[in-house]
């Protein structure tokens, strides 16, 4: 059961229209999207790189440009300290490459998930100090790390922090030079930056002091754009101008091991879009963080040669197949807790697997608050006690209700839509019981909702506005796909394709225009029982063009249907 809302934000769409060159419809879903201002619209539509915010605007920036240059200039010692994910992936090689460019006597560690953990330990400091680093560059990380920066000033190591997470309880590190537009005293006019963004922005002020080309830079864009997209960023002001002019030199990459990547998945440079970032790409060079180490994925993204990156791709490419199957084989045992132990007359659904692979966690928790739209937390048995994620609905602001567990919880932390923990295997029932009790989400909250930007008449459907509807793009967090509807559509014939049956494709009417094809992909029983009733069907829809052998034709991508 799911409830369609349509979006009713007002705006004069015919005036926009107009102005901008676009149909009212382009313009009903700007609106929807809370764009809104000549300046905001054309900046969505048209934006390019020159509407990009100047770098020296972000605090420290100039400071921390300043003291990389000198240290490189002295050839000191300087090591990247980065993440295991894909955003912390791809800041470390964009500092490590821009680096390298300068001359500089550069190296890089990137903490396993496992046996370091999130950000930076006292190990990794330690390590540095015995390796003779002289200067310690953080990225997408660092923020948080109060005490291990400051042993890394008591030690005698310089120390620039780059980073985008939120800063906790207003405490800034000590280190010379903190980045980080999230400081409540930082100018930078956009702070949804990635902290690929922020290593982007930093070789930009860096390029700049060297006097090299204002394009130099642009190089780098590619690496910034999948960072943004992997770390679900929102595609709003400048992280969409970003992402777009990154996806346009990410399809033509030179990069030899994002080529190879693209091959083993059966993907055309010309053809990405933020999807396969997101769903394809991007979650290969994720499985390595999360089953293996990282520093494979940065060994793809520097390999010299095309036989070393194929190699690597194809690693990378099984781990995540391996990922795959592991959390097919966690979603299941988490259903069958969920539907055989009374897990599902909870509100907030605590699973308890004690063998899954603890980096699995936030996927199983993510599908299963998909599948039954509860809040969800996976917990697993790690080395040290219990370890968990948790995902959530947009009615449950999820690290709120985490603080009234405070005392029985080890770590945690999180935000509203996702959150992790780690407890005593002990506190495991308490912690579900508690949960409930504090909750009060009620019954409705639990039914999805459906929200549709235009109720629109396929037959309104045409060339030119799906030419339009791919100005909107790229697509993703805080700018989805757009939807569209349709009530009583005739179903003028149907069939089941696709070896795993899972392909149903139909024609259909509405009165007014010619036929069209509509297509649906996924469980398609529902669906096909649902035309066997012969009555008109209500869908909610994305238009795109079908190429087959050569011909192009209309087609409807249907998304929901009743």
């Amino acid at each position: 059961m799911e409830k369609w809302m349509m979006a009713a934000k007002k705006a004069d769409f015919n005036q926009i229209a107009q102005r901008f060159s676009i149909d009212p419809v382009i313009a009903r879903i700007i609106r929807n999207r809370d764009v809104i201002g000549e300046e905001a619209i054309a900046e969505y539509l048209h934006g390019d790189l020159t509407t990009m915010h100047d770098p020296a605007l972000m605090k420290d920036m100039e400071k921390a440009a300043g003291i990389i240059r000198e240290k490189i200039r002295q050839k000191a010692h300087i090591r990247i300290l980065g993440d295991y994910d894909i955003d912390g992936i791809m800041s470390t090689f964009i500092l490590l490459k821009g680096f390298t460019r300068l001359g500089a006597n550069v190296d890089y560690m990137i903490p396993n998930r496992i046996t370091d953990g999130y950000g930076i330990n006292e190990h990794l400091i330690q390590t540095a100090k015995e390796d003779g680093v002289d200067t310690i560059v953080t990225c997408d990380n660092g923020i948080a790390a109060i005490d291990q920066i400051q042993m890394a000033k008591d030690m005698g190591m310089t120390v620039v922090v780059t980073d985008h997470h939120e800063v906790q309880k207003g405490r800034i590190p000590g280190a010379d030079a903190v980045v980080n537009p999230k400081q409540a005293d930082c100018p930078y006019p956009f702070k949804g930056l990635c902290g690929g963004a922020v290593a982007y922005k930093l070789m930009e002020q860096l390029f700049r002091m060297e006097e090299l080309p204002g394009d130099a830079v642009w190089e780098y864009l590619e690496y910034a754009a999948f960072a943004t997209v992997g770390d679900i960023m929102d595609l709003t002001g400048e992280n969409r101008v970003l992402v777009k002019e990154g996806l346009k030199r990410l399809r033509k990459t030179s990069n030899l091991g994002l080529r190879e990547l693209m091959r083993a998945n059966n993907l055309e440079p010309e053809d990405i879009k933020a999807y396969h970032i997101g769903f394809i790409l991007g979650p290969c060079l994720n499985a390595s963080g999360r089953l293996d180490t990282a520093k494979r994925s940065l060994e793809l993204l520097r390999a010299g040669e095309r036989e070393e990156a194929a190699r690597l791709a194809g690693d990378l490419k099984s781990l995540n197949d391996s990922r795959k199957d592991m959390t097919l084989t966690g979603v299941e045992a988490a259903v069958k807790q969920v539907e055989e132990t009374g897990i599902l007359q909870d509100r907030v659904f605590v699973i308890f697997l004690p063998d899954c692979h603890e980096s699995l966690a936030g996927i199983i928790a993510g599908r299963i608050k998909e599948t039954y739209h509860h809040p969800t937390y996976v917990l697993t048995r790690g080395e040290a006690g219990v370890k968990g994620s948790g995902r959530s609905i947009e009615e449950y602001p999820m690290f709120d209700e985490l603080v009234k567990c405070d005392d029985l919880l080890g770590k945690y932390g999180g935000h509203p839509m996702a959150a992790g923990v780690s407890l005593e295997e002990a506190n495991i029932p308490l912690f579900r019981q508690r949960l409930n009790a504090n909750c009060s989400l009620e019954e409705k909250d639990f039914v999805p909702k459906v929200s549709i930007d235009v109720p629109m008449p396929i037959s309104y459907v045409n060339r030119e506005l799906i030419g339009q509807l791919n100005l909107l793009e790229p697509f993703g967090k805080a700018n989805p796909k757009p939807l569209f509807a349709q009530k009583d559509l005739q179903v003028l014939d149907s069939r089941i394709m696709g070896k795993n049956r899972n392909v149903l494709k139909m024609r259909v009417s509405d009165g007014h225009g010619a036929p069209m094809d509509a297509i649906y992909f996924g469980d398609v029983e529902p669906l096909s029982a649902r035309l066997q009733m012969q009555t008109p069907l209500t869908i909610a829809y994305y238009p795109g063009i079908n190429s087959y052998n050569g011909k192009e034709s209309l087609q409807l991508i249907i998304q929901h249907f009743y």
